[in-house]
């Protein structure tokens, strides 16, 4: 493979990353979307059930017959329940969310090491083309000098 087909090669490569890194930062917006959602509505059913339990305390101090005791408990068990439930869906959205944090870093850091295989190669090229250049221009000025010395060329 010639210089330019790998240079070639390794710009598809770095579109390639390129393109894993803006689908790891689209996924990373996602995940943070998703646990700010999640954390929000657990604020807002901890919000609900504290709300309820003041305004049933303050209810009860009035008096309550046991049935609505009874519905009263019953209601704060499934809120209990949901707050739960809703806690560790925050908290699994807040996972995906590190884990997707993980993914871009890693993307990133694919990225730049592959622009930096690739600027080190194309530096490599443009070191190989100076001396070849300079190789020829060393033998054009030898081959003058000669002519100019009157020294016969060897074949």
């Amino acid at each position: 493979m010639d210089g330019t087909q790998a240079s070639h090669s390794l710009q598809l490569l770095v579109q390639h990353a390129q393109q894993q890194r803006d689908q790891a930062q689209s996924a990373l917006r996602r995940a943070e979307d998703a646990a700010a959602q999640a954390r929000e509505q657990n604020a807002q059913l901890c919000s609900c059930r504290d709300d309820y339990q003041r305004r049933w305390s303050a209810q009860f101090h009035l008096g309550a017959t046991m049935e609505i005791v009874q519905c009263y408990r019953s209601f704060m068990q499934r809120l209990d329940q949901a707050v739960t439930m809703q806690t560790r869906q925050a908290e699994l959205a807040a996972a995906r969310q590190v884990q997707a944090r993980g993914v871009l870093i890693e993307s990133e850091r694919r990225v730049a090491a592959v622009r930096k295989l690739l600027q080190r190669r194309c530096a490599e090229q443009a070191q190989a083309q100076r001396r070849r250049e300079q190789k020829h221009s060393d033998e054009l000025a030898q081959r003058m000098h000669w002519h100019a010395a009157g020294v016969p060329k060897a074949y």
